[in-house]
C-alpha cells in the first residue's frame, strides 16, 4: 500500500527544527534572532499563483555571525518550475506543495567557517494519479581558513547520522555533495563538503521522512562545537579580506547552480527570504592567487579538493 505523506508531522517538525537551532545559535552569539513572518495567496501573486506561509529568522551584525538566516516555508503552485523537474520530465505541470528549512550562517571570524543546511519534501500532485513525493538536503561547510580536526568533526557527524540507514548512504551523500556543490566555471568546489540528498523516497515515506530528520538534527552537533572553537580566533584586515573575496564564490554559487535558490525564484517565492544567504560583504579582486606557502594557499591545496574526511 502507498503511504500518504503527513503533512501536519512534516510541518511540526520542520518548525520545531527551525526554533531548536535558532536557540542554540543565540546561546552562542549572545543576541536574538528577529523573526518575519509572511503570508501569500493566489492574489498576491498572479503570475504563479503561489500559495503558503513561513518564517523567517534572521541575526545580522552579532557578535559571532555578521549574517545568519534560517527560513521554515510550506507552500503550494499550480506547476512545478523547470528547476524542479529537469531531472523528472513526467512531473512537468503538476501542482506542488513544498515544505523546507534552509539556512546559511556566515560568522564574522575568518576562522569560523560558512555552514549551510537544508531540509525538504515536495509532492507533486496531478488529477486521476497518485501524489509523488521525494525529500532532499543535506548540509556542507565552507571553510576559510580551514583546520583538519573542524573537517573530520563535520563529516563524522554527518556520517553518525546516515549509519542506522546503510553504510553506503554517508559515502554516496558525501560524493553527491562534492559533485554538486561545485563551481564548475572555476574548476573548485564551494568548501570541503558533507552530505547531499535529493529525489530521495526509499523505503516509503516513513523511513525517508525518518533520514530527513537525522539530517535536520544532526545539524547543531555537527556546526556548533567547530563555532566554539574559533570564534575567540585572533585574526587582522588580512583575513577579513580573505573572507570577503572566498564570500564571492559563495555568491557565484547561489546564484548560478543552487537549486534551492532557482526554484525559489522560479516558483515567485518570496526574494528576501530566498536570498537569505547572501554574505552581509563580499569582493571580487582581479585574477588574484595567494601567496605560495601561506594559510590563504594551503585552504587550495589541502582543503578545496575531494578528499576521504573520516
Amino acid at each position: 500500500m502507498m503511504q500518504t505523506v503527513d503533512i501536519p508531522a512534516l510541518r511540526a517538525y520542520l518548525s520545531d527544527l527551525q526554533q531548536r537551532i535558532v536557540a542554540r545559535m543565540e546561546a552562542l552569539d549572545g543576541q536574538s534572532f528577529s523573526s518575519d513572518s509572511w503570508q501569500r495567496s493566489h492574489t498576491d501573486s498572479a503570475a504563479t499563483a503561489l500559495q503558503g506561509d513561513g518564517l523567517t529568522r534572521i541575526l545580522e551584525n552579532g557578535n559571532v555571525f555578521e549574517r545568519a538566516g534560517i527560513g521554515f516555508s510550506h507552500v503550494t503552485g499550480p506547476a512545478l518550475p523547470a528547476s524542479a523537474t529537469a531531472k523528472r520530465p513526467e512531473l512537468a505541470g503538476r501542482q506542488f506543495e513544498a515544505l523546507g528549512v534552509s539556512l546559511v550562517f556566515h560568522p564574522r571570524n575568518p576562522y569560523v567557517p560558512t555552514v549551510h543546511m537544508n531540509v525538504r519534501c515536495f509532492i507533486a500532485r496531478q488529477e486521476g494519479a497518485p501524489d509523488v513525493f521525494w525529500f532532499g538536503g543535506g548540509m556542507d561547510l565552507t571553510p576559510y581558513y580551514a583546520h583538519e580536526d573542524d573537517a573530520r568533526h563535520f563529516h563524522t557527524i554527518c556520517k553518525q547520522a546516515l549509519a542506522p540507514f546503510g553504510p553506503e548512504k554517508y559515502p554516496r551523500f558525501k560524493a553527491w555533495c562534492d559533485e554538486y556543490f561545485y563551481l564548475k566555471h572555476r574548476n573548485e568546489p564551494r568548501g570541503i563538503g558533507g552530505i547531499f540528498f535529493d529525489d530521495f523516497q526509499q523505503g516509503g515515506f516513513d523511513q525517508s521522512f525518518a533520514l530527513m530528520r537525522a539530517v535536520g538534527d544532526a545539524f547543531i552537533e555537527a556546526y556548533s562545537p567547530i563555532v566554539q572553537r574559533r570564534q575567540n580566533t585572533p585574526y587582522t584586515e588580512r583575513e577579513r579580506h580573505f573572507q570577503a573575496y572566498r564570500r564571492g564564490r559563495y555568491v557565484e554559487f547561489n546564484l548560478v547552480y543552487d537549486r534551492g535558490t532557482l526554484f525559489g525564484l522560479q516558483s515567485g517565492g518570496r526574494t528576501e527570504s530566498i536570498l537569505l544567504s547572501m554574505p552581509p560583504l563580499v569582493r571580487w579582486q582581479y585574477d588574484w592567487h595567494p601567496e605560495p606557502g601561506s594559510p590563504e594557499a594551503q585552504l587550495y591545496s589541502d582543503f578545496l579538493r575531494a578528499r576521504e574526511w573520516v
